[in-house]
């Protein structure tokens, strides 16, 4: 039997729980499919990101099981220590 979906008929917006998970493989220059809401690691480390505002790379910190929330739009390969990275949406 499939899943009910309680939420089916609610707008989605930013405080919404993600809908979709992709793993990440940071790339100096590409940019991810779509704007992600937050990452995930499942080794930590730091993760240069590009933010939709700024379009400009910066190193934050991650910790395993603490969602980093922002709207990254590319997950850059230099500077990136995290492993097992997941972007949601």
């Amino acid at each position: 039997m499939a899943a009910t979906d309680t939420f089916l008929t609610y707008e989605e917006n930013l405080t919404s729980p993600p809908e979709n998970a992709v793993a990440v493989t940071p790339n100096d220059s590409a940019d991810l499919a779509k704007v992600a809401r937050c990452l995930y690691c499942t080794g930590a480390g730091n993760v240069a990101v590009d933010m939709l505002g700024t379009g400009e790379a910066i190193v934050l910190p991650m910790l395993v099981g603490i969602p980093l929330v922002g709207r990254f739009t590319r997950v850059d390969a230099t500077s990136t220590t995290a492993t097992g990275i997941v972007a949601l949406y």
